[in-house]
């Protein structure tokens, strides 16, 4: 539809497309502009906290691999991952402490007992790399048996690690109950170990893909990982703990004649510092 004024066409094309703005439109668009604002608003800090969240990995593989060859690797690896895992516990959880002052705190503070820790898994790596050396390679029927066992024994302390210093981290436990109650989780929480053992495995491929993340994400990557994982399976673990003793209580009637033992539950390790205490490991 054209519009004719004074004998001069003002629209040559009909228009079709008007949008009218009224009074009563006007409260809709202050809507949408605010929750425009609080989607940018919400976007830049996701942003910010990622790329904080990369900043500090990077820090803390720096200070990993320092702190591993200040120790010459043998004395220094445990205490090392000692004291990532404690931080990256501190991190998902909020606490928002200098990494370089708490790294060192955490690193000398766990000197003994993290090497009391790291030492039999680093003795029992070495005898599986050394068996498989001498058996990977033999034709005949028994050492291909024993390398296929050193494959298996090899998976599954790669999945006691995974749980070790994470659940060291969080529990005040003596060094050899560590190693039994990672070992005795590993295997109760199967997808918990295998959603481990995949992300050791992305990282160990992207590390050799890459070799140039090595110095800079892929140690502090899987710690992070790994940590927070690990965070997660044991709070869930401590919350069904404490859900089934709560059910114990209330199965046993103030006249004694119905009780269920709780003997079969494990001893409540005390908890480090940030967590709370009473939970206990199954």
């Amino acid at each position: 539809m054209t519009c004719r004024l004074f004998g001069v066409y003002i629209f040559e094309k009909p228009i079709t497309n008007v949008t009218w703005t009224t009074m009563a439109s006007v409260p809709a668009m202050k809507k949408n502009r605010k929750e425009h604002a609080m989607m940018a608003g919400t976007f830049s800090a996701r942003s910010y906290s990622f790329f904080d969240t990369l900043f500090w990995i990077a820090c803390l593989n720096l200070l990993w691999i320092a702190s591993t060859l200040l120790g010459l690797v043998i004395l220094g690896v445990g205490p090392a991952t000692a004291a990532a895992q404690i931080l990256v516990r501190r991190r998902v959880r909020g606490d928002a402490a200098p990494l370089l002052r708490a790294f060192v705190a955490e690193y000398m503070r766990n000197l003994v007992p993290a090497n009391l820790l790291a030492l039999p898994v680093l003795v029992v790596a070495v005898a599986l790399a050394l068996n498989w050396n001498y058996f990977g390679g033999a034709a005949d029927l028994l050492s291909q048996l024993i390398a296929a066992g050193t494959v298996v024994g090899a998976i599954f302390l790669a999945a006691v690690v995974c749980y070790l210093f994470p659940m060291y981290a969080r529990y005040e436990l003596p060094p050899g109950r560590h190693l039994m109650m990672s070992s005795r989780f590993a295997v109760r929480h199967l997808a918990g170990t295998v959603i481990l053992l995949f992300v050791s495995a992305a990282s160990i491929y992207a590390s050799r893909a890459l070799p140039g993340l090595i110095p800079f994400f892929s140690i502090g990557a899987w710690l992070f990982v790994t940590g927070w994982l690990c965070d997660r399976f044991f709070t869930a673990n401590d919350e069904s703990v404490a859900a089934l003793a709560a059910l114990q209580e209330n199965l046993t009637d103030d006249g004694g004649h119905i009780h269920v033992s709780s003997r079969s539950a494990m001893k409540s390790p005390t908890s480090k510092a940030v967590v709370h205490r009473g939970a206990s490991v199954t």
